[in-house]
């Protein structure tokens, strides 16, 4: 599958080129975003999704459950970005592969724990508790 996005206003095609299920029952979706920057080389570019829906058993309290929902909505997304930039054209392959392995071996254990969706879930709860800047939309003209 193919997905085209706008990254810092240039249209990129994301290639899907794995989804790996988890023991958790989350679904790791490993996209590439490489690109091309000159006639041999090109920026790799590893980017990890995983959607995460929220739920009520996450949380202490509702109010942080709803609160998470009305700023972000019903799924939040946790994102790994891996990139390398000037890549000979020959060698794009192996480098992503070789990005995809490092992530596998380093990051998958933890995404893999079934206390993983509920620690995402609070870490976003206390992110925007703590940085309402980053919110402007949800908190502008509400007491702080």
């Amino acid at each position: 599958m193919q997905v085209k996005c706008k990254d810092d206003n240039i249209s990129i095609i994301m290639r899907l080129v794995e989804e790996i299920p988890l023991s958790n029952g989350l679904k790791v979706e490993v996209w590439d975003k490489s690109i091309s920057i000159a006639a041999d080389t090109t920026k790799v570019e590893l980017l990890i999704r995983i959607k995460v829906e929220l739920r009520s058993s996450y949380f202490t309290k509702p109010e942080h459950l709803e609160l998470v929902r009305k700023v972000l909505g019903p799924e939040i997304f946790f994102e790994y970005k891996k990139e390398r930039p000037f890549v000979n054209n020959k060698k794009k392959d192996a480098v992503f592969q070789e990005l995809l392995d490092a992530f596998k071996k380093d990051s998958l254990p933890y995404l893999s724990k079934p206390i993983f969706p509920r620690n995402f879930a609070l870490s976003k709860y206390w992110d925007i508790q703590k940085n309402r800047y980053k919110y402007p939309s949800y908190f502008e003209g509400k007491p702080s």
